[in-house]
């Protein structure tokens, strides 16, 4: 009896103490104090925003974007969780390092099809930009240089424009290596690349305000003081607000087609890069000085004739000649890429083709074919069967299909068979197809 009471005083015992146990436990996972996790959520003035491919960015391009390194390598992490490629924006957003607000505020200028079905179904009309290898060959001042040469240089087209919207944002100058660094479309690799070129101080000054800095650009005007347009060079054309390249064109204009100098206001006038109101600016300060003016080597003045302008409105692009371009204004290089482009394809079927041509001030061109017209009537087209092997080895469209297409004609004399047995890529198949019949 005594044992039996000895065991169950026992039994009371031990059930009391596992309680005590487990209300202790209880008590201390109350107390735990569990990690915060924060989102940055700090906006990044949308003025430097542009837009970007997430598959596209390094760890410090994240960070620049706003993201801790915790919340980039999660990202980074769940990117090779789904592929090691995001496909959509959709998909993107299921990262849970990426808060709501962030994403909303990314959300527009991401390079990526909305959902993960138009991304399969390839209707999205998205385009994957290839990071190109930047050739630099001199040191440079990064705030001279237009989107042309930084595309030149190696920079997508959506690239060069974020380094010029970040330069604009500093307020019209990089100020300095680091702040050129801390742009977020310049990978760390690439900057090691630029740095031994660039024309900047290391160091940023300690009391630079960017905001300050766009204030006083934009107060700043411009001092016009009465000038002779025969005696400036390309530096005093910028000193009065125009940019490198439209300085150049100038002088250009002048040199070139004027046989040096400016005879009237009309001559200044009718120079292209000169805008209307940019004339009216200047027109009281001009002074024309015959002293200045180069004579015409012709003694005989009644066998003077001015040079025709050319019409642009009539001049067809695929028959404009180099000369007439350098007297559009483009430099010698822009011409000369476009005259030869336009030999190796056999003539150009679309503007578009035109400004996919190498080496050209793409603002100056585009100005170009808003005016001038495009017959492509006369420009050789073949069916995939009866195109001569020369033309397809040689022409730029089709010369890396050419051994392909030739083979398969042997056995399929039939384009629609020779396409599919092809299998290129859609937007390759369709810059061949304007040269096919």
């Amino acid at each position: 009896m005594m044992k039996k009471n000895y065991y169950q005083k026992m039994a009371v015992l031990g059930v009391l103490l596992l309680s005590l146990f487990g209300f202790q436990k209880y008590i201390d996972k109350k107390t735990d104090h569990f990690p915060n996790i924060q989102f940055v959520s700090e906006s990044l003035p949308t003025e430097i925003l542009t837009e970007f491919d997430p598959n596209e960015l390094d760890e410090n391009q994240w960070q620049k974007l706003g993201f801790s390194e915790k919340q980039t390598a999660t990202i980074l992490k769940y990117k090779k969780i789904v592929g090691g490629k995001f496909l959509s924006k959709e998909q993107f957003k299921k990262c849970y390092a990426i808060s709501e607000e962030k994403f909303s505020q990314l959300s527009s200028f991401i390079l990526l099809p909305e959902t993960n079905l138009e991304a399969k179904s390839g209707n999205s009309g998205f385009k994957n930009y290839e990071n190109k290898t930047l050739s630099i060959t001199r040191k440079f001042n990064p705030d001279q240089l237009s989107q042309n040469d930084w595309e030149n240089m190696g920079f997508s087209e959506k690239q060069a424009a974020a380094i010029l919207k970040y330069k604009s944002f500093l307020g019209g100058s990089f100020v300095s290596k680091e702040k050129f660094k801390e742009c977020f479309i310049i990978s760390d690799e690439n900057y090691a690349k630029l740095a031994p070129y660039l024309i900047l101080p290391a160091k940023t000054p300690a009391n630079f305000n960017p905001y300050e800095r766009k204030l006083n650009t934009q107060k700043t005007k411009i001092q016009i003081t009465p000038f002779d347009p025969n005696t400036l060079d390309t530096a005093g054309w910028m000193a009065l607000g125009f940019t490198e390249k439209q300085a150049n064109v100038i002088v250009n204009y002048r040199d070139r087609n004027l046989k040096g100098s400016f005879k009237t206001l009309e001559d200044i006038q009718n120079c292209f890069v000169i805008s209307p109101e940019k004339f009216a600016e200047l027109k009281p300060y001009i002074k024309l000085n015959s002293a200045t003016m180069v004579k015409n080597s012709d003694t005989k003045k009644t066998e003077f004739k001015q040079q025709e302008k050319t019409d642009f409105a009539k001049t067809d692009m695929n028959s404009v000649t180099f000369k007439q371009l350098l007297e559009f204004g483009l430099d010698e290089k822009s011409a000369g890429s476009m005259i030869g482009f336009r030999k190796k394809l056999g003539g150009f079927m679309t503007k578009e083709q035109i400004l996919e041509t190498y080496n050209i001030d793409k603002e100056l061109v585009q100005k170009l074919l808003s005016i001038a017209p495009l017959d492509n009537s006369k420009v050789e087209r073949y069916s995939l069967v009866d195109a001569p092997e020369e033309w397809l080895k040689n022409h730029p469209y089709f010369k890396y299909s050419a051994d392909k297409i030739i083979f398969y004609r042997i056995s399929n004399p039939d384009d629609k068979k020779i396409w599919k047995l092809l299998k290129t890529k859609p937007e390759y198949e369709a810059r061949m197809r304007l040269y096919v019949k």
